[in-house]
């Protein structure tokens, strides 16, 4: 009995399994309102040199006579009223009110950079870090910083709750996940300074990590195999919804330490509830607590009504029906067994390009909101929208057509519909706009895709790590992205060969993946072997496939043509599990 047949016995998607996967998406929702909130919090409004003589013009003021005259005299213009952000005469000229012309005549002025700081548009933002700390002209480097600080945290928090997940459990990590979160995320809130803010925004990004990694590994590892898809469905729709949550925060709330404050305390009733969360079975078994299992499996029999079937379980039936395990408990897995064989070098290799390429792209469109020359809140909207149809679609393909083909087909069209944009006119912004989000959904439904697959080609003993490092890869991803949008000094048209080149590329890769659809997901090494070979079951001149597993770790696989089996020399007296698969 494989434990997806033990599963089943306990109820199946049962009760259990409804509420475990509606806890578990809250979580994700506010996932998308961190991931995305420098939209916002970090927003540039209209500004100009503020001038001492006289502070009572703002930049929106143009129609006040009075203020349109002395704004005039005092900060040189680009024609058309188009304040010049970053200088300011230095001694205001008065001459130029009796002078219909604007524009180039105003640099042979005398003009200095802006020693009393600057004056804000707050018609759209009453705050934000930018007006804070004048993160602009010279400074304004420091926004896209403090946004890369942001997904460097993510990175590592990727690599650090991977594996202490594989290592203490995915409930307990989600806990200090969610408890890290509240706390550095509403400190960031009262940031008295732009390096406090970073430091605790990195420790929010850490938190984002943990949150996200298992929050899906204990939503996928207690959901019956034909049943995966529907909550992989579910858990990105939480994703979607938080962006459409995030625009309508914003928009209420346009002081960015109360947006901040706003979209962090929730995690502490996350924190608080996430106690009643049931560890995975699946992962006490793998780390050879069978009885902790046995536990965990009868109180989800009783919840999902299935009380008589748990008790006829004990520790006898795990012991002889999850010998591998166990057995792989006695192993010690590390990030280098995602490289161990042939079969996992290449899906992590694989997986590593998506994992980037995705992350790569989505960034390079979500957080350049305010260049579609739109309302932000408007494009917000519209970004979070177009995922419901994309990811519905693909969640109709990934269960009629499979998770490979969905991962192609998804990154493939994304980066076409980048590509696009290098022939449109600058001026067609309508077509412009519809293309970047058409390509947005096509990268939202592979990150939902993603996400589910990840999770099924990995076995249990790494799957975290697996997850982790995948994840890491996509906030290397999400670090790059930003800087490649400085590319544009060169050519206007270079970052979107580059956003729309990694994408296409990294969709021809995810084709040498193998199928997951209606496969139990793996626990042991041997297990993802095993199923590969499986795959490739119509080679007729291999009559047995024989793995060789010493303490969980694939050593080498014999083909021969008599019963008996061949080791590697440099293992042949060690004890080993030899398991015949019949081709």
């Amino acid at each position: 009995m494989t434990f997806a047949k033990l599963l089943d016995q306990v109820g199946g998607m049962g009760r259990f399994q409804v509420i475990n996967v509606i806890l578990l998406t809250f979580p994700i929702v506010l996932l998308a309102n961190h991931n995305l909130l420098q939209n916002f919090t970090a927003a540039v409004p209209d500004h100009r040199c503020r001038d001492p003589a006289n502070n009572t013009c703002n930049t929106n003021a143009t129609e006040n006579l009075e203020c349109k005259d002395f704004l005039r005299t005092s900060s040189p213009s680009n024609g058309n009223w188009t304040l010049q952000k970053c200088h300011r005469f230095i001694s205001t000229q008065w001459p130029s009110l009796n002078s219909n012309r604007t524009g180039p005549q105003d640099r042979e002025k005398g003009t200095e950079a802006c020693p009393d700081g600057w004056v804000y548009d707050t018609t759209v933002f009453t705050s934000t870090i930018v007006t804070e700390w004048d993160l602009v002209c010279d400074s304004r480097t420091l926004k896209q910083m403090a946004q890369s600080i942001y997904m460097a945290g993510v990175l590592l928090g990727a690599v650090v709750f991977g594996g202490l997940s594989d290592k203490f459990g995915r409930k307990t990590v989600l806990i200090w996940s969610c408890l890290q979160m509240a706390i550095s995320g509403s400190c960031a809130a009262f940031a008295p300074g732009f390096t406090a803010y970073c430091i605790l925004r990195f420790l929010s990004g850490m938190a984002v990590s943990g949150v996200g990694l298992n929050c899906t590994s204990l939503s996928v590892e207690w959901t019956p195999m034909q049943s995966r898809a529907t909550v992989s469905m579910v858990t990105g729709y939480g994703y979607s919804i938080g962006q459409f949550i995030l625009a309508g925060l914003a928009f209420t709330i346009r002081d960015w330490r109360w947006l901040q404050l706003a979209v962090s305390l929730p995690y502490l009733a996350f924190f608080l509830y996430g106690w009643w969360f049931t560890e995975s079975a699946r992962w006490y078994a793998t780390s050879g607590k069978l009885e902790q299992a046995l536990k965990e499996l009868q109180k989800v029999a009783r919840m999902n009504g299935q009380r008589e079937q748990g008790e006829k379980l004990s520790l006898e039936v795990l012991t002889a029906n999850l010998q591998k395990e166990a057995a792989s408990a006695k192993s010690k897995f590390t990030a280098a067994d995602l490289v161990r064989t042939p079969v996992l070098r290449r899906l992590t290799g694989c997986l590593c390009l998506v994992w980037f390429s995705t992350s790569f792209a989505y960034y390079g469109l979500a957080m350049d909101l305010q260049n579609f020359g739109v309302s932000i809140y408007l494009i917000q909207v519209i970004f979070g929208a177009v995922d419901i149809p994309a990811k519905l679609i693909a969640f109709l393909v990934i269960c009629y057509f499979g998770r490979r083909i969905t991962q192609a087909l998804s990154l493939i069209l994304a980066g076409f519909s980048i590509v696009a944009n290098i022939f449109v006119s600058q001026d067609m912004q309508i077509l412009r706009t519809i293309f970047a989000v058409l390509g947005k959904g096509c990268l939202a439904a592979s990150f939902n895709c993603v996400f589910l697959y990840t999770g099924e080609l990995y076995p249990t003993v790494i799957r975290q790590t697996g997850m982790g490092f995948g994840n890491t890869m996509a906030r290397i991803g999400g670090i790059v992205a930003p800087l490649v949008r400085m590319t544009s000094e060169y050519s206007p048209s270079l970052p979107l060969v580059i956003y729309g080149t990694a994408p296409i590329v990294s969709g021809i890769a995810a084709c040498f993946l193998p199928e997951t659809r209606n496969v139990p997901l793996p626990d042991i090494v041997e297990d993802v072997e095993s199923q590969n070979l499986k795959q490739h079951k119509g080679d007729e001149t291999c009559k047995d496939k024989v793995f060789t597993i010493q303490d969980g770790v694939f050593l080498g696989m014999r083909m021969f043509t008599d019963s008996r089996p061949v080791r590697s020399p440099e293992k042949r007296d060690a004890p080993a599990v030899i398991e015949d698969q019949k081709s």
